[in-house]
């Protein structure tokens, strides 16, 4: 499945002014709702509902799998994707964050 596929199966975010990736009280990483974002903030809220709020490698690698084909090219291209490039970190340094989205 490619990724606009995907995105249509994924909750809407309609409710949200974005998402902050956390370690203890301290935001790590903050993806807005704004355009050229959105199918991200789609993902990472998915990722939150599904794992309640909790990220780590194996919620990471369900990511990777979200963002279908994007993931490729995230690879092959470092830092054209940050929030690609966040997902790749965490699986492989075992990082541990909470994801909290922000209610509009």
């Amino acid at each position: 499945m490619d990724f606009k596929t995907i995105l249509e199966t994924l909750p809407t975010i309609d409710h949200l002014s974005g998402l902050n990736v956390i370690k203890g009280d301290k935001i790590i990483h903050h993806i807005p709702a704004i355009q050229g974002k959105l199918g991200s903030l789609r993902v990472y809220n998915a990722l939150a509902q599904e794992f309640n709020g909790k990220f780590d490698r194996t919620r990471a690698e369900r990511g990777l799998q979200l963002f279908a084909e994007h993931t490729q090219d995230a690879r092959e291209n470092p830092a054209k994707h940050p929030n690609i490039d966040l997902l790749l970190q965490v699986i492989e340094q075992g990082l541990e964050y909470q994801l909290v989205p922000i209610h509009r």
